[in-house]
């Protein structure tokens, strides 16, 4: 309430142009946007190849993952959310996305989880890989019972649902919304990632909620193959990675969108850029999280520790 939030931080210094599109467009889905790109299917399959070779298990979702969080780190305004129609900067950086399950034994039912990560702007793709792996293992099982399933189920009669899910949207709407369920509920993430090409579907033009906070959805379809002008001027076939992205156009001017997916498809065009941390990261209105924030915890300390040495 007034501009405070446990997952967000108003921000002041917004471009009047920016701001006011929350009012003409005071829902996600009236100010989504839908954008597509063709990934270089070859150059990335043999990157993750080249790193499978020396231990390194990489997939194409950890790649585009890794390259938004390098993009956050750049471009800290595509970490940004609208609530109530105010520009928020986020206290975290997580993704979120679905599993399927481990199939019961006897049941071919097929059943979904899902999962939301927590990364940091300094994070490189070992990190992500690594923190990826670790959740899917840990929510993957049959046995699996995360915090996400539990309130699932505890929401299956509709007297009960009804007045709970309501009371949830208006405390979200005001920034009341504990910590606890913020950290549940996947819709209040920075990006929502889809990988349509596990079950051969092409990348669907997701749309964002209006429930939560997400402000990005991405979708990973199944290889495309094509042909195009090679080097020479003959006749090649090649194979595309199609990328499909939903954003919610109120968070940043177009041009910063622009440079903040550019950013991206350069970097996966470079994966092995990713394999090292960012030389610098920015924060939107220098609101840190993360690793900074704990420099700074101990900055604090170490300073009031001398200040006290010197008093005696």
């Amino acid at each position: 309430m007034f501009g405070r939030r446990v997952d967000g931080r108003a921000l002041k210094n917004v471009d009047p142009m920016v701001a006011i599109t929350s009012y003409f467009m005071p829902m996600r889905c009236d100010a989504q946007v839908f954008l597509d790109y063709k990934l270089d299917y070859e150059k990335l399959a043999r990157y993750i190849v080249e790193q499978g070779a020396k231990g390194n298990k990489f997939t194409f979702m950890e790649l585009l993952i890794a390259a938004y969080i390098r993009a956050v780190a750049k471009y800290p305004e595509a970490n940004r959310f609208i609530s109530n129609k105010r520009m928020y900067a986020r206290t975290q950086l997580t993704v979120s996305f679905a599993i399927v399950m481990e199939p019961k034994e006897g049941c071919d039912e097929i059943e979904e989880n899902t999962v939301k990560c927590k990364f940091d702007p300094h994070d490189t793709i070992f990190d992500v890989a690594e923190k990826i792996r670790e959740a899917i293992a840990a929510n993957r099982k049959t046995e699996a019972d995360n915090a996400t399933l539990k309130l699932v189920r505890m929401l299956t009669k509709p007297l009960i649902v009804t007045p709970l899910v309501g009371l949830v949207r208006l405390l979200d709407r005001y920034g009341l919304l504990p910590r606890v369920l913020i950290d549940i509920l996947p819709f209040h993430t920075s990006l929502f990632i889809a990988n349509m090409a596990s079950i051969g579907m092409p990348p669907v033009k997701h749309h964002i909620y209006n429930f939560g906070t997400t402000s990005l959805f991405f979708t990973i379809g199944a290889v495309e193959r094509t042909v195009a002008l090679g080097d020479q001027g003959k006749v090649v076939r090649k194979r595309n990675l199609p990328i499909g992205i939903t954003a919610d156009e109120r968070i940043c001017a177009g041009a910063v969108f622009a440079r903040v997916v550019d950013y991206m498809m350069s970097l996966l065009r470079q994966p092995e850029l990713l394999e090292l941390p960012p030389e610098t990261v920015k924060f939107d209105e220098n609101h840190v999280y993360g690793i900074a924030k704990e420099q700074l915890k101990a900055e604090k300390k170490a300073k009031k520790n001398k200040k006290g040495t010197l008093a005696e």
